[in-house]
């Protein structure tokens, strides 16, 4: 007879890396300038990204998108182009420049939201590792209490993390900027079986 617990590890850690979702939007009167058109803002907005110190492989395409926007079916109003780009920031203490630099692509410009990073979690991950095992033995510990059985031997352990992504939250007003990377929790999950005599 064995017995399997679910033990729960959590440390707060300081995200170093920002992934900003931009990109350029455009309406025209036909598809081919449209595409023209969002073409030729893309462009103005990588070259905005590149003089910001964004290195080519810190910009990814995310989106890439062309139609019809319908005034009343099949009445076509206007098309729409889009493309869309995933952008790096490695140093925090630059995301509101590289912000401010997407808006100043101009009215074609989007800011899609951020998600903040850590960029190296394994210290972090080690450490709620160890608070999830203690977790777990502890609850075994109980249950054997309880049943009035000696617990015995580790006989299986299997692990799942989790990591979600950091919304965007606003810094205090006094700091003048426009965001704050706040703290992110690092979660480790781990069943253990125990022999239950």
């Amino acid at each position: 007879m064995d017995i399997t617990v679910v033990g729960e590890g959590s440390v707060l850690a300081v995200p170093d890396i920002l992934r900003l979702h931009a990109g350029v939007e455009v309406r025209r009167a036909s598809a081919a300038d449209a595409f023209a058109a969002v073409r030729a803002a893309a462009a103005r907005l990588a070259e905005a990204l590149s003089g910001a110190g964004i290195a080519p492989e810190d910009v990814r395409t995310a989106e890439l998108s062309l139609g019809p926007e319908y005034e009343s079916y099949p009445k076509v109003a206007a098309y729409r182009g889009a493309r869309g780009v995933e952008v790096v920031v490695r140093d925090l203490a630059r995301a509101d420049g590289v912000i401010d630099t997407v808006a100043e692509v101009g009215e074609e410009a989007r800011l899609n939201g951020v998600v903040f990073e850590v960029s190296s979690p394994a210290a972090a991950l080690r450490e709620a590792r160890v608070l999830a095992f203690r977790d777990a033995a502890a609850k075994a510990a109980q249950y054997a209490e309880l049943a009035g059985r000696p617990l015995g031997r580790v006989v299986s352990v299997s692990e799942e993390t989790g990591n979600g992504p950091q919304p965007l939250t606003m810094a205090a007003a006094e700091s003048g900027a426009s965001i704050s990377a706040g703290r992110q929790t690092l979660s480790v999950r781990v069943r253990v079986g125990y022999d239950f005599a």
